[in-house]
C-alpha cells in the first residue's frame, strides 16, 4: 500500500508543470471544451504505460490509438462563447495565430501522461537514482559514474531534439512513418540478439554500470536519438545500444529504464511548459491525471516483466511483434 501512495504522489505533483498561467479570454480553464471519455483516459494511459518501456514504441502506439478514438482532428476550436482558441496566438511571428486543435491537445496529451511512467521508474529504482545524487555530492564514485554516463547518453537527444522537434511533428508523426520504423526497428533488433549471442559464446557480457566507457555511453545515446522517428521505440534503441555496448540484457533494460528517467522528464517538461496549458484548456484536469495514474501503474508492472523476460529469452519475441504489428496496420489503414 505504501508503494501504491507513492506511485500516485510521483504520478501527480509533476503534472503542476502543465498549469495554464492564464485562460483565453471568456473561457474557465477548469471547464473542458472537447470531449475526452474516462475509457479514451483508460486507454490512452495503458497504451503508454505498457510501451513505454516495451521495445515496442510507444509513441507508435499512441498515434494508432489516438486515431482510432477518433482524436485526430484538426478543426479549430472554439470556447463556449464562440470566441476562438488559440494555442499561439496572432503576433508578427505568427500573424494568422495557430488555432487550438483536439489533435494538438491530444499530441501534448500523450507526452504529459507519460509523467506516469516516468513515477514508475523513480519507485522501482530508486537506490540508482539515490545512488547518483550521492554521486554529485561526493559520496559515491560509483554513483558519479553512472551520472556522467547517463549524460553522456543523454546530451546527443538534446541537441537532436532541440533542432528537429519541429520537423517530426510536421512530418513524422504519421501511421505510414510507424509502419516502416517498426519493421527497420524488428530487423535490428534480430541482428543485436544475434549479435549478443554469438558475442556470449567468446566474451562474458558486463554486468556492472561501472563498466560502461564514456564512448559506449554516446553510443547509446546516439541511437537513442533514432528513436525520435515515431514507432522506432526508445527503449528498443537504448536496450540495443547496451548489448552493443557489451551489457547484458538486465543491465541494458535497467540502464534504458535510467536514461528514460531523465529523457521522458525532460520531454513532459518541456512539452508541458510549451502547451500543457492548451491541453488542459482543452480537456481538463482530472483525465490528464487519470490517464498519467493509468500510465504509472501499467508502467511499473511491465518494468518488472520487461526485465525478467530479457533475462531469459532477449529481444527476438518483440521484433516479431513489430512485424505483425506493421503487417496488420498495413492492411488496415492502407488496403
Amino acid at each position: 500500500m505504501r508503494k501504491i501512495v507513492v506511485l500516485v504522489a510521483l504520478t501527480l505533483a509533476p503534472l503542476l508543470f502543465a498549469q495554464p498561467k492564464t485562460a483565453a479570454p471568456g473561457t474557465d480553464p477548469a471547464a473542458p471544451v472537447a470531449e475526452l471519455s474516462v475509457a479514451d483516459a483508460i486507454i490512452l494511459g495503458v497504451v503508454e504505460g505498457v510501451t513505454e518501456f516495451l521495445p515496442i514504441s510507444s509513441t507508435g502506439h499512441l498515434i494508432i490509438a489516438t486515431r482510432l478514438l477518433h482524436l485526430e482532428s484538426e478543426k479549430p476550436l472554439s470556447a463556449r462563447d464562440g470566441q476562438p482558441l488559440w494555442y499561439k496566438p496572432p503576433s508578427p511571428k505568427y500573424p494568422a495565430g495557430i488555432p487550438l486543435t483536439l489533435k494538438l491537445a491530444a499530441d501534448t496529451y500523450t507526452v504529459v501522461i507519460q509523467f506516469g511512467a516516468i513515477a514508475a521508474v523513480a519507485l522501482l529504482y530508486w537506490t540508482p537514482l539515490i545512488s547518483m545524487l550521492r554521486g554529485l555530492l561526493g559520496r559515491d564514485p560509483a554513483g558519479l559514474r553512472l551520472f556522467i554516463s547517463i549524460m553522456i547518453a543523454f546530451i546527443p537527444t538534446v541537441i537532436v531534439g532541440l533542432l528537429a522537434h519541429d520537423w517530426i511533428n510536421a512530418h513524422l508523426f504519421s501511421v505510414g512513418a510507424v509502419i516502416i520504423a517498426q519493421v527497420a526497428g524488428a530487423v535490428l533488433m534480430l541482428y543485436a540478439e544475434f549479435w549478443r549471442r554469438r558475442r556470449a559464446v567468446l566474451t562474458p557480457a558486463r554486468s556492472d554500470f561501472a563498466d560502461l566507457t564514456p564512448r559506449a555511453a554516446a553510443g547509446i545515446g546516439a541511437l537513442q536519438c533514432v528513436a525520435m522517428w515515431p514507432g522506432t521505440s526508445r527503449s528498443m534503441t537504448t536496450i540495443v545500444g547496451g548489448y552493443f555496448a557489451g551489457l547484458d540484457p538486465r543491465r541494458a533494460a535497467e540502464f534504458s529504464f535510467l536514461l528514460g528517467f531523465v529523457t521522458l522528464t525532460a520531454a513532459a517538461v518541456f512539452k508541458s511548459y510549451k502547451s500543457g496549458a492548451a491541453m488542459i484548456q482543452v480537456f481538463g484536469w482530472s483525465h490528464v491525471l487519470l490517464g498519467a495514474l493509468v500510465a504509472a501503474v501499467t508502467a511499473a508492472v511491465c518494468v518488472k516483466f520487461l526485465v525478467h523476460w530479457l533475462t531469459r529469452h532477449g529481444l527476438a519475441a518483440f521484433a516479431y511483434y513489430r512485424l505483425v504489428l506493421a503487417a496488420a496496420l498495413a492492411v488496415v489503414f492502407y488496403l
